[in-house]
């Protein structure tokens, strides 16, 4: 089985289309995990969830989803993610908005638990250092943990014997990495909004037969979603930044 790992696809059309593409390249998949944030800041919200509505899929939910249907409030949002949340919300189907207010917070797919954010705050907490990614493998209940949220790809791998905590470590562009024997958390990156500085869709492929876990970038249409965004009268802060991936 071959899966597909989206995380922040952030309602950003030519984005996915370009990630799936390039993943079709590549060998192709059997199922989608989709780690949150598929809707929000992004001009193509429904278009977005109908294109993954037809694999076999996984979801669980981001901030900016709950935000876009109620579920969660946008108190600690900025101006702009605010904005783009109340637009979402305008913008999604019947059939969408049911869709999101039903995701989970997270789901096993052994060997793997799948969460936006982590284990102890699935929705708001960034996982970025020891005492995140700790706190999180201390709740784990599976071998391995696929998070986003922060859009940073990364590798972060308990040490056996080691007390100096968890080890960040790159996650490899287009480098196969053999699933480790350490339990180890992975973010692939962020797909319709990457915040590395580079501009670039960022996403992986798991291979449960061979073991294995790739990541990879594909370059997108970066213009085309810009004047989307645009004509919807989005916020220029969020149009602008996707040149810069940050």
């Amino acid at each position: 089985m071959r899966a597909l790992i989206l995380a922040d696809i952030h309602a950003n059309l030519e984005a996915l289309t370009a990630v799936m593409e390039d993943a079709r390249v590549r060998g192709g998949f059997d199922a989608i995990w989709c780690l949150g944030d598929t809707v929000g800041y992004g001009p193509d919200p429904n278009a977005c969830l109908e294109m993954i509505w037809g694999y076999s899929l996984t979801v669980v939910a981001g901030n900016h989803d709950f935000a876009a249907v109620g579920k969660r409030t946008t108190d600690d949002f900025n101006y702009a993610a605010k904005a783009s949340a109340e637009w979402t919300r305008s913008q999604l189907s019947k059939e969408a908005v049911r869709f999101v207010e039903d995701l989970p917070l997270s789901v096993i797919v052994e060997p793997f638990t799948l969460v936006h954010g982590t284990l102890r705050d699935p929705l708001s907490e960034y996982l970025l250092d020891q005492e995140t990614a700790s706190a999180t493998l201390a709740m784990l209940e599976t071998k391995y943990c696929l998070v986003g949220h922060s859009h940073m790809p990364f590798i972060c791998s308990e040490i056996s014997g080691d007390d100096r905590g968890p080890e960040f470590l790159d996650f490899t562009e287009d480098q196969p990495f053999p699933l480790p024997e350490c339990r180890s958390i992975f973010n692939s990156g962020g797909v319709g909004q990457p915040r590395d500085r580079d501009p670039r869709s960022s996403y992986a492929l798991y291979d449960s037969q061979e073991g294995l876990i790739w990541r990879h970038r594909v370059a997108y249409e970066i213009g085309v979603t810009q004047e989307k965004m645009r004509r919807a009268k989005l916020p220029e802060y969020l149009i602008e930044r996707l040149n810069h991936g940050r």
